[in-house]
């Protein structure tokens, strides 16, 4: 276990991307674990969902 795991998330110190990620993780349902086990605690399958939502969101602001 990594001590990076138990480091308090400092949203004013997050980019605009991370926090956009973080917001995905909520609205999944996954920012609880998140916070309380890091992002390694996620399986594969939750990571790429979380990255294709964060993609097309992407996208769409491109294309604004």
């Amino acid at each position: 276990m990594s001590a990076k795991k138990n480091k308090p998330i400092k949203l004013e110190e997050l980019t605009q991307e991370e926090l956009v990620k973080y917001e995905i993780a909520g609205e999944l349902g996954l920012l609880d674990r998140v916070l309380e086990e890091g992002w390694r605690s996620l399986s594969s399958k939750e990571t790429g969902r979380i990255g294709g939502l964060l993609a097309r969101r992407k996208r769409e602001e491109e294309k604004k």
